[in-house]
């Protein structure tokens, strides 16, 4: 157990320092003793400062009704309210330290797309975390079709439990924000757990940028990532991908161009459900012989799809009919590194196979032009470009499923 602990440890340092330190980045191993002040910032104590939690009067908290036979020290005030076009600061901290893990869940009619998170490090003005709540905990399909996850980076637990376990420095200052772009009140119940202690001179700062396409057009690749500048590590990709062509719809390449790559990348997959670390259309026989897509929950990896799917359904080969799946992939024991620049891109490719009252299609492979959605996760050094400005709030919303022709 020991092993397997350290392991894990390890592997986050080696995605934030990198081959070149022998410095350790993350918080020591749970069985070794540091001088690392564990800190929480809840609504319960909104500065996380060292006993300030609870303190919350019945007559003041949000759920001071609930809570009006109990009196101070209980629970008064679990929750926030965000108000439609508000930004509300889920937390602030000067110093130096570490973002150990964020835990959060979204009440309300408020859809997940439009709560957006961003995070701000050492006094930027520029996000470097900027992504709508879902889809930065690789749940972009909406309320209500919440995966289950259960990875090293991320974790959706029931009924609607977000958890990040992404390692996040800071040397002298974070900021982190909701935006409720809604028509309705946002609630949120949220905590971040972080320590105060040194960061070593080595350490990059954690970012996630958002990105979405429609309908990918008609020869074209999605772009998944771009503009970074300066030296630093990818260690993450989620998509969601709504397949729109008839059949297989996961043979797209995922393509890192790295310090000054044009025409061809230095890193070159052979197809997405590979790169996502599965195969053959993540599909295997259930109990009546017939194979079937089938969701799994790794922790360096993951596929689920909302309605899984197999040939032997017709759906499967309905021309127009949208699939809804989510993919996840953390390169933590793998990170992608770079020194000057990086771009990541995927192909959407299909694949003319097999289809009911056909023993077998051409075979060629298929250009698509479905819906993609993704969020991409890479530490790098300060300062860093600027986001492409989001979509509006009407633009990011899901449209209802796709029944085909």
């Amino acid at each position: 157990m020991f092993k397997q602990l350290a392991g894990l440890a390890t592997a986050i340092c080696v995605a934030l320092a990198g081959a070149a330190s022998a410095q350790p980045t993350d918080t020591p191993p749970p069985y070794l003793l540091s001088n690392a002040q564990s800190r929480s910032i809840s609504p319960e104590n909104l500065t996380g400062a060292k006993g300030m939690g609870a303190r919350t009067l019945p007559a003041q908290g949000s759920a001071g009704i609930s809570a009006r036979n109990l009196g101070v020290g209980w629970k008064v005030n679990p929750y926030v309210d965000i108000a439609p076009g508000d930004t509300f600061t889920l937390g602030e901290v000067a110093g130096s330290g570490m973002i150990e893990h964020i835990w959060m869940t979204l009440g309300g009619a408020v859809d997940y797309r439009s709560a957006i998170l961003r995070i701000y490090w050492d006094g930027e003005t520029s996000p470097s975390v900027e992504s709508p709540v879902g889809d930065f905990f690789a749940a972009g399909w909406g309320r209500g079709a919440e995966p289950l996850i259960n990875s090293a980076a991320v974790a959706v637990n029931p009924g609607s439990g977000f958890n990040s376990f992404w390692p996040m420095p800071f040397r002298k200052h974070f900021r982190g924000t909701l935006q409720n772009r809604g028509k309705f009140k946002l609630r949120i119940y949220y905590s971040i757990n972080y320590a105060l202690q040194a960061v070593p001179k080595d350490a990059a700062y954690f970012h996630a940028q958002f990105r979405q396409v429609d309908r990918v057009k008609a020869g074209d690749v999605y772009t998944l990532l771009d503009g970074v500048r300066g030296r630093g590590q990818y260690v993450g990709t989620y998509i969601s991908h709504g397949a729109y062509g008839a059949g297989w719809w996961g043979e797209g390449e995922v393509k890192f161009y790295i310090d000054g790559d044009k025409d061809f990348p230095t890193i070159a997959g052979t197809g997405e459900e590979d790169y996502f670390l599965g195969s053959y259309d993540y599909s295997r026989r259930d109990a009546s012989g017939a194979r079937r897509e089938t969701n799994f929950s790794g922790l360096y990896s993951g596929f689920y799809a909302l309605k899984p799917l197999g040939a032997a359904d017709p759906e499967y080969f309905q021309e127009g009919a949208e699939r809804r799946v989510g993919e996840y992939r953390w390169h933590l024991r793998d990170p992608i590194r770079f020194r000057r620049d990086l771009k990541v891109t995927i192909q959407d490719l299909g694949w003319n196979g097999a289809r009911p009252g056909a023993m077998i299609g051409d075979g060629a492979y298929r250009p698509l032009q479905d819906y993609l959605a993704s969020v991409a996760y890479w530490y790098q050094a300060e300062p860093h470009a600027a986001f492409p400005a989001l979509p509006s709030d009407e633009a990011l919303q899901l449209t209802p499923v796709a029944t085909g022709k």
